[in-house]
């Protein structure tokens, strides 16, 4: 089934913006988005990446993102270690190292491509600890989600033909039997 690049616009818009609603993220914390363009289209991750496909996902990202002040990280593929493109204000904030790679559609995936292009002020780190996360195409964002990962069930479940994941993040329940994980009402 093709989907146009306006129907995977939609589409990217409607999964963030319940994602973002779901994980309760708010004012300066961060989404982390994995995404093989390639897989959108319905062909094996890696294989035929599209600027276009690429251009129509930032845009509904990039939108949903400011409307709730979430910093927004795009993280790149496996040749470039997965590293993450993001603006240089979240980086600055959270005390990420910057990286020296200029992430292209061959070497980084045509999704961190057009962010480096797009971005304000881009910059490239190698690790995040975000606080959701969006795998559209099977990409493998875990490794930068804050502890405890929490899997999301969204209505979303498809971007073009590629399968969604999200998941946000939880703090640690520690403790033993008598440990108490809310404030009690008269507490």
């Amino acid at each position: 089934m093709f989907c146009d690049n306006a129907e995977i616009k939609r589409q990217t818009a409607a999964a963030v913006d319940e994602l973002l609603s779901a994980a309760g993220l708010g004012p300066g914390q961060i989404l982390v988005v994995g995404c093989s363009t390639s897989e959108v289209r319905g062909a094996r991750i890696g294989s035929s990446g599209s600027e276009e496909v690429a251009a129509a996902i930032l845009a509904a990202l990039r939108g949903s993102c400011r409307a709730k002040d979430v910093y927004l990280a795009v993280q790149c593929c496996e040749h470039l270690n997965r590293a993450l493109v993001v603006e240089r204000p979240a980086a600055e904030r959270y005390g990420l190292e910057e990286v020296s790679v200029v992430p292209v559609p061959k070497a980084g995936g045509a999704l961190a491509a057009r962010a480096m292009r797009e971005f304000n002020a881009p910059v490239v780190v190698e690790t995040i600890e975000a606080h959701a996360g969006l795998d559209i195409g099977s990409t493998l964002i875990g490794m930068h989600i804050k502890r405890v990962a929490v899997p999301l069930r969204l209505e979303q479940k498809v971007i073009g033909q590629a399968t969604l994941t999200a998941a946000r993040h939880r703090p640690k329940l520690i403790g033993g039997v008598r440990a108490v994980y809310e404030l009690p009402p008269c507490y």
